[in-house]
């Protein structure tokens, strides 16, 4: 479904990414750890059409999607959840699940889609009337993931999934996630918590410095020694 090919990035004079390659198979979800500043938020701005990379090549679904805008990335099906999920403060929540989905023009589908969002989230739909900026932490992510999926994307992106939620928003989330794997969606995620990403993906990257240093099924992963010691504090 995505493959990125030998990858390279600048912000500047400094290289953020170093030649990296990577896959997410049809209905894979995909994780990438690494500490701050490995790169993993540069993969998935790339990849957005957000960040222009220096060479390599991003293909999805076979079509080469490096000149393409963001707007175009949308279109094609790929979905992102931003880190800090940059909601439209002042909106209403149903005001931004609809944004979501300003490039679709069915709108039985569309409407189809919110109450799938509802029914993932019961939450928002209780506080579909109310502004973005008085939902809790765990709420504005629920939103965020939502807005995603109302472009009915067939690749989503998410980065830091995890951040700032409690144990018990997290893995209401988690579960919404997996459920969203089932229905085809691939899924590929920036996480810290290496312990929950490798419990929750299939196949794993390991990003150091701009390069990838490991790469496997995440059970295995998850025995490695240095991923071990690096990630998982032991």
């Amino acid at each position: 479904m995505l493959e990125i090919r030998d990858l390279s990035v600048h912000y500047g004079e400094a290289q953020i990414l170093r030649g990296i390659s990577i896959v997410v198979k049809d209905g894979e979800i995909v994780t990438l750890i690494g500490s701050n500043g490995a790169g993993k938020t540069t993969t998935l701005r790339t990849i957005s059409g957000l960040k222009k990379a220096t060479s390599g090549a991003i293909f999805f679904k076979r079509q080469n999607i490096q000149s393409c805008s963001p707007e175009q990335i949308v279109k094609m099906g790929i979905g992102a959840v931003p880190q800090g999920r940059n909601l439209f403060s002042y909106m209403t929540v149903l005001e931004n699940l609809k944004l979501g989905a300003y490039l679709r023009k069915d709108n039985t589908g569309i409407k189809e889609d919110l109450e799938n969002v509802f029914r993932s989230f019961p939450v928002l739909k209780s506080r579909k009337g109310q502004s973005a900026k008085t939902l809790s932490g765990g709420e504005q992510q629920m939103l965020a993931i939502g807005r995603a999926l109302m472009g009915k994307p067939g690749m989503l992106l998410l980065d830091e999934p995890s951040t700032g939620l409690a144990p018990i928003v997290l893995r209401e989330i988690v579960k919404v996630i997996v459920e969203i794997n089932k229905t085809g969606t691939g899924i590929l995620f920036v996480e810290q918590n290496a312990r929950l990403a490798l419990r929750v993906a299939q196949h794993g990257y390991v990003l150091e410095t701009g390069k990838v240093v490991l790469q496997g099924n995440c059970k295995e992963l998850s025995k490695d020694e240095r991923v071990k010691e690096a990630y998982l504090g032991q």
